[in-house]
C-alpha cells in the first residue's frame, strides 16, 4: 500500500483516482467543508477517509460567470494543469499524516488569466492546504 502512495507523490501526473466525481461526495464536500479564498480560487475543502488517493479534488468554473463552453474548459485545463505540478508538498504532507482530503477549486475571477498567473495562485493555495494539513 506504502508503494501506491508513493506513485501520487514522485511524478506530475493527475490520475483518474485523483479525480472527485461521485454525487455524494460532491454533495456531502459542499455542504460540510470548510472554505477560503485564495483569489482567484474559492477553495472548499474536507477531510475524509483516504480511499486510493490523498487528495482527491475537482476543478469548477462556473457557468454563471463563463457563458461559452471554450472559456469553461480552457479555465478547468490550466486549474487542473497548475494543480498537476504543483500538489507534491500537499500529497507528500497527507500521506504522512495518514489523512485524506476532498478539495474543490472553484474559479471565481471575471476574465481568464495566462497560466502563470495560474501557477503562482496554485502554489499559494496549496501552500495555505498544507497548513491547514499540518495543523491536524
Amino acid at each position: 500500500m506504502e508503494n501506491d502512495m508513493n506513485i501520487f507523490a514522485d511524478r506530475n501526473t493527475f490520475r483518474k483516482a485523483e479525480h472527485l466525481c461521485l454525487k455524494r461526495d460532491l454533495d456531502t464536500l459542499f455542504a460540510e467543508g470548510k472554505s477560503f479564498v485564495c483569489f482567484p480560487f474559492r477553495i472548499t475543502y474536507r477531510f475524509c477517509e483516504r480511499d486510493g488517493a490523498p487528495a482527491k479534488i475537482v476543478v469548477i468554473a462556473q457557468k454563471k460567470r463563463f457563458k461559452r463552453a471554450y472559456q469553461r474548459v480552457e479555465l478547468r485545463r490550466l486549474m487542473r494543469e497548475s494543480y498537476r505540478v504543483n500538489k507534491h508538498p500537499l500529497v507528500s504532507e497527507l500521506i504522512n499524516k495518514n489523512v485524506g482530503m476532498h478539495i474543490a477549486f472553484v474559479y471565481v475571477d471575471q476574465k481568464i488569466e495566462p497560466y502563470a498567473f495560474f501557477d503562482k495562485k496554485m502554489k499559494l493555495a496549496i501552500t495555505k492546504l498544507n497548513a491547514i494539513v499540518a495543523e491536524k
